[in-house]
């Protein structure tokens, strides 16, 4: 039997004469709400790629304009924009960690829109210091003699190595069990190398004595003694090491600097969060003996990214001198937005920062605004349902510490949650839950009231795309 005769390949020509012009392409394409010479960009990127497949004889997957299409979205959903965090996380890392208090988001406006006194000295009229303000209130608000910021804690443990460490002293003594792993695949032992120090490791992981920690120190090539707090996990078991007030006793017998990075920056106002009694703060860590302490400002802190360095005021003098202090140092937004939110802890109203008032919002309150989701989505064709849910600190901090609360359950009549999510992520706003048992969930605790009313009208919106979804 003589098999059915195939259509005949275009040629080369044929193919190249088929692909549509940039400016037709544009044309289709619209309004896309970027800015031209971007989308014109990607246009001309994606046609030579189809001419290229064309040239090699290679038939286009995918229609041009579907391609151009799809390359513009991605590069718009790319860009940063406000989201609805329905994830239960409240400090998440990747939603851009903690949301600033309304005192810090109106310091912010102020600041971008005007002038200010960022290094001009009002008393004198001549030049100030900049940051002079956070530094006594950070100090303050630390229990220590002095503080400074920079612009992550990263940064702050980079500074102070490359500080106290020196090509006669490059050694810096640290337990094992503390060469820890943070976000975006960074690990401590690379960020104390990048300050030039050689790591003194000592103990295991699970055990570190004082004696080893006094077996390692050289007086003649040891710098420090670090010890970095596991924020962002927790060990049990057969588990010792040292506490703060031990190392420092042993630092200042031998005459060397003591410093300890807690990381999360826990100050106050987490008294109803489970096991925040093991999670130490500045104060204590200086109370200790530390001589200086770094924590970051957007964890538990719930400031803008910045890191935060404090304790004795020839410490953190030095480290203002370094040549390499420049680098590093904040903007007047990232001061402006700390120094406000450091205000509403000194003045006793820290549950107006969005990190802390959300460990205290009470179930009843999230189960009554979980009712209206209920029957707002009757018509939607999703199932809906009211569950019990765990909300989590999360940003690397309190890895033990849950928060009970309340979530929405969406399911869809095709049973597949991970089409709901894409549509929630792709609309405007986009709503980020979690799928648990063959739900979308979202968490109300780490939703704002005021977006309840977006949230139903993204909800709704995402189940018309593409039907039943």
């Amino acid at each position: 039997m003589n098999s059915p005769a195939q259509p005949p390949e275009p040629d080369a020509s044929e193919s190249l004469r088929a692909v549509p012009s940039v400016d037709r392409v544009l044309r289709e394409l619209g309004d896309t709400g970027l800015p031209r010479p971007l989308v014109v960009a990607i246009v001309r990127r994606e046609l030579d790629t189809v001419r290229a497949r064309a040239r090699e004889g290679v038939q286009p997957l995918v229609d041009p304009l579907a391609a151009v299409r799809a390359a513009v979205d991605d590069l718009g959903l790319s860009r940063i924009r406000p989201v609805i965090n329905g994830t239960g996380v409240i400090v998440h890392t990747n939603l851009g960690r903690s949301p600033l208090a309304p005192a810090a988001v109106d310091a912010l406006a102020r600041a971008a829109a005007d002038y200010t006194s960022l290094e001009f000295d009002l008393a004198t009229g001549e030049r100030g210091g900049r940051g002079a303000y956070i530094e006594r209130a950070l100090a303050t608000l630390c229990g220590a003699e002095a503080a400074t910021v920079v612009n992550n804690c990263a940064a702050a443990l980079v500074l102070v190595l490359r500080h106290l460490t020196s090509a006669a002293k490059p050694a810096v003594v640290i337990s094992r069990g503390e060469l820890v792993q943070i976000g975006g695949g960074f690990r401590v032992p690379e960020i104390l190398q990048a300050s030039g120090a050689t790591l003194r490791e000592v103990g295991t992981t699970n055990h570190t004595s004082l004696e080893d920690y006094a077996a390692a120190i050289d007086d003649a090539a040891t710098a420090l003694i670090l010890k970095v707090h596991r924020s962002n996990f927790h060990m049990e078991g057969f588990v010792a090491s040292p506490p703060t007030s031990a190392l420092a006793a042993l630092a200042r017998e031998r005459g060397v600097p003591f410093v300890e990075d807690l990381g999360s920056g826990h100050v106050a106002g987490l008294d109803a969060v489970e096991h925040i009694a093991d999670e130490p703060t500045a104060r204590d860590v200086l109370t200790a003996g530390a001589d200086l302490v770094t924590f970051s400002g957007d964890k538990l802190l719930g400031g803008p990214q910045a890191g935060i360095i404090a304790g004795r005021a020839d410490r953190v003098a030095g480290l203002k001198r370094e040549p390499f202090f420049r680098a590093l140092r904040c903007d007047k937004l990232v001061l402006s937005a700390l120094q406000a939110t450091v205000d509403l802890y000194l003045a006793g109203v820290a549950d107006e920062i969005p990190t802390i008032a959300m460990t205290q919002i009470p179930l009843d309150a999230l189960r009554a605004r979980a009712g209206p989701f209920v029957a707002g989505l009757a018509d939607s064709g999703l199932g809906v349902a009211i569950v019990d849910s765990e909300s989590r600190i999360g940003g690397g901090s309190l890895p033990r510490s849950t928060i009970p609360s309340v979530a929405i359950a969406l399911t869809t009549a095709r049973g597949d949650a991970s089409v709901l999510a894409a549509n929630l992520r792709r609309g405007t706003p986009p709503v980020i839950g979690y799928i648990a048992g063959g739900a979308l969930l979202i968490d109300l605790r780490t939703v704002f009231p005021r977006q309840d009313d977006t949230l139903l009208a993204a909800v709704r919106a995402a189940a018309d795309v593409g039907g039943d979804a």
